[in-house]
């Protein structure tokens, strides 16, 4: 049984779309993400396909695969790009079924640092031309960014936040007033070194626990420049990387995420999320033309299929006891919007579940990365 549902799992189905400006205009078939679906890949894909670089034939296709998906890149590659080493690529591809270790830098859109297989990731977006972007970006003109200067990337946040609570013995301090100078008899004993290391770490703390989303509203300004109009990218965010794309256009400068969640697989006027905030509190979908949608399900419309259908025959001024083929026909679609629910709620779960896994392998690499370099300072005799 669990083979079957891993088989199931890997199958991803195909949502139907327009997308291109004025004459450009033109209909793609784009890749929907399960709770399994590698949002790394997905996104890659997905990019190339708006590009118009890969085609999914044909037009009756209703789902494709990872070795599918894999071919068609392969063949884009290898008939495009004469320079890329495609042996090396397709072996970097895999790698993007489970996640990629990205480490983005605090004070660059663009600046990422490789991450555990030596940077082949980064190179694969190199490969394909697809620019990577984010932005977990911190105010230049804080005190904040003074200490970021120093850890400059998360990875190195990370360590800076491990060996700080190991000097402070598990108890890493939240308040400066807190912090006992060198040498008091107040608390325990830091070295000037150390006092300084721990009050860097809270600082960097502070700075985690306020961005959790991954984005800033300095980063947010700063992709509507970095972006360029009529382009599409990769943008990374919480553990996640999404397609965004800012439009050529005088009359509308916002940025939009492509939306891909299966839950919305059967929703055509659910194609792009305007990125408006950090929080997504302020976020609303548009469609194709990217215009407001208009939900057909009622979950996201603020009412159910049933309820849809009798304030319709109110408006029409109709309301009587339902005929029996429309109230099956609301049963129907009611069913429906609960099964959808109960998906993106359980895709919504193992999402969460995924992310706190990486996170918790994440921070089991740093740390051995601090006890690597612990035990070579040990090792080092200075003649």
């Amino acid at each position: 049984m669990s083979d079957v549902h891993e088989s199931i799992a890997d199958v991803w189905y195909l949502k139907n779309i327009e997308f291109g400006e004025g004459e450009q205009r033109k209909a793609f078939k784009i890749i929907t993400q399960n709770f399994n679906g590698p949002c790394s890949f997905i996104a890659i894909c997905n990019i190339l396909i708006l590009r118009g670089s890969i085609e999914i034939q044909p037009p009756t296709r209703r789902t494709v695969s990872y070795e599918f998906l894999s071919q068609l890149v392969a063949e884009y590659l290898l008939t495009n790009c004469p320079d890329v080493d495609i042996s090396a690529a397709l072996s970097i591809m895999p790698l993007t079924q489970k996640g990629m270790d990205l480490n983005p830098l605090f004070t660059g859109a663009k600046s990422f640092r490789p991450g555990g297989q030596g940077g082949g990731e980064l190179k694969l977006f190199e490969q394909v031309d697809i620019e990577l972007v984010h932005g977990w970006l911190v105010e230049p003109s804080t005190a904040e960014a003074q200490v970021l200067a120093k850890t400059e990337d998360y990875d190195n946040a990370a360590i800076l936040i491990a060996e700080a609570d190991h000097i402070a013995k598990g108890q890493l301090v939240t308040d400066d007033t807190d912090i006992p100078q060198a040498g008091s008899s107040k608390g325990p004993s830091y070295s000037d070194e150390e006092r300084q290391k721990i009050e860097d770490a809270t600082v960097v703390r502070q700075f985690l626990d306020s961005t959790k989303s991954q984005l800033t509203y300095h980063g947010l300004f700063n992709l509507a420049t970095t972006v360029k109009p009529g382009s599409l990218a990769a943008l990374y965010r919480n553990l996640h990387l999404s397609v965004i794309y800012k439009r050529d256009s005088e009359e509308d400068t916002s940025l939009y995420t492509l939306v891909t969640d299966n839950v919305f697989l059967n929703e055509p006027s659910i194609v792009w999320e305007r990125l408006e905030d950090i929080d997504g509190g302020w976020s609303t979908f548009v469609d194709s033309t990217f215009v407001r949608s208009s939900p057909a399900g009622g979950d996201y419309a603020g009412q159910t299929a049933e309820d849809a259908l009798r304030a319709a025959e109110l408006e029409a001024g109709e309301f009587v006891a339902s005929d029996p083929v429309d109230l099956a026909l609301a049963q129907q679609l009611q069913e429906e919007e609960n099964q959808r629910a109960w998906q993106e709620r359980e895709w919504r779960k193992q999402e969460q579940e995924q992310r706190k896994l990486a996170e918790e392998e994440r921070q089991r690499v740093l740390e051995e990365k601090k006890n690597r370099k612990k035990a070579n300072k040990k090792d080092c005799i200075i003649m």
